[in-house]
């Protein structure tokens, strides 16, 4: 009897141990569905609407197991484009990197012209129009506040029913040729005015030449406001 119970017991811990599972290209479909979900759910609280399809991934696919929670994030930016790749990590002794492709179609409500824009055009919001759209159709983006555009003037002709992108617009001329301005030379807290004039058209943040009515200098100012540049002091 002790011979037996000893021959089991050898038996039991020389037998090979079971070898761990691995991971299947239905265990990456299934984490790429779980991730898709749970992002378009968070959307959907953004206004919203999500619909997704997971790419094909090899069926024979097999990965090292992994020992912990894998990590998931877009490569690119699904909200820019409708084919976003998804990397799928895992750390660990034998650790390994996936990417998964999706079709996205993201849809929300952006700013449409309401009517004929034509260059040169100064927003208003009598122009403009909301309507759901596919949001990423388009790389450049999407505009949704009215707020944070009107005044801006349209740089070539827009048709109706044409999603605004940050390309179509740019900021008005604060200052025009001819304009009498203040130059403000500042440095540090010290600071000293005089008038101007300027020789050439800028917006806000932009350069220009401004001839100084005192001295008949020419320099080269930055527009800070409507009617005001600034240069630093020398």
């Amino acid at each position: 009897m002790r011979t037996l119970i000893l021959f089991t017991l050898t038996l039991f811990f020389s037998a090979p141990a079971f070898p761990e599972q691995a991971t299947t290209a239905s265990d990456i479909r299934e984490m790429a569905e779980r991730f898709l979900q749970t992002w378009a759910e968070d959307q959907r609280d953004l206004n919203r609407r999500i619909e997704y399809q997971i790419g094909n991934v090899d069926r024979r696919l097999k990965l090292a197991p992994c020992e912990g929670d894998p990590e998931l994030e877009f490569v690119s930016d699904p909200l820019r484009t409708p084919s976003p790749s998804i990397l799928i990590s895992c750390q660990g002794k034998r650790p390994w990197r996936m990417y998964v492709t999706a079709s996205v179609q993201a849809y929300g409500p952006a700013l449409v012209a309401a009517r004929p824009l034509t260059r040169g055009e100064r927003l208003s919001s009598a122009a403009l129009t909301t309507s759901e759209v596919q949001l990423n159709t388009s790389r450049r983006g999407t505009l949704t506040d009215m707020a944070n555009i009107e005044g801006m003037m349209v740089r070539r002709p827009v048709k109706t029913g044409t999603v605004l992108t940050p390309d179509l617009l740019e900021a008005p001329d604060a200052i025009e040729r001819g304009d009498h301005v203040i130059i403000l030379a500042r440095t540090g807290s010290f600071s000293v005015s005089s008038r101007g004039k300027a020789l050439g058209n800028a917006s806000i943040g932009e350069q220009v030449l401004v001839e100084n009515l005192r001295s008949a200098r020419t320099v080269k100012a930055t527009v800070v406001a409507p009617g005001r540049v600034e240069i630093p002091m020398q």
